[in-house]
């Protein structure tokens, strides 16, 4: 599914890469995608994001976990 957020997402990262070909910070990008959606837009895509980073904060927790049950977190 493609939403306004995603498509503005993408949409200020190929401007970025094409102003800054050295490079930027992922911010950047969200932050310029952010500016650019409409207000009506803009609840929804934090929500996304709230919960995007929530995903990944439980999948890091559960990885993890897995490194520390096979042993890894011993050395």
């Amino acid at each position: 599914m493609v939403s306004p957020w995603s498509t503005t997402f993408d949409e200020a990262e190929e401007r970025l890469r094409e102003s800054h070909p050295e490079g930027f910070d992922v911010e950047d990008i969200g932050r310029m995608a952010f500016d650019r959606l409409p207000e009506h837009e803009r609840a929804a895509a934090l929500d996304i994001l709230f919960y995007t980073y929530w995903a990944a904060l439980q999948a890091d927790r559960e990885t993890r976990a897995r490194y520390q049950r096979s042993g890894g977190g011993d050395r």
